[in-house]
């Protein structure tokens, strides 16, 4: 086999493997663009609701004990999470 015969062969080796490499990576971007999809059509959805329902948002967090409301949920949760762990590590013995 002479050095162009090997170069030839080196190129179609090397062409495969970018060809393999473009296959994955246009598959990979399939997934990324149907998670965004799904991220954008949640949050679409979510906006829907917050204007058909008359609700700004950021108009509603800046009045006054909206910090000290928000701390009170994040409490409640803490509790609720805490107590199905509980209720799960229970059931599991």
């Amino acid at each position: 086999m002479d050095v162009e015969e090997q170069t030839v062969e080196q190129l179609r080796e090397e062409n495969e493997r970018l060809r393999a490499t473009v296959e994955r990576l246009q598959v990979e971007l399939v997934d990324v663009q149907a998670r965004t999809n799904e991220a954008v059509a949640r949050w679409q959805e979510r906006a829907y609701w917050l204007d058909r329902w008359h609700l700004d948002l950021n108009a509603l967090m800046r009045r006054r004990g909206a910090s000290e409301f928000r701390a009170l949920l994040r409490a409640v949760r803490s509790v609720v999470w805490g107590a199905k762990r509980a209720r799960r590590r229970l059931r599991g013995q």
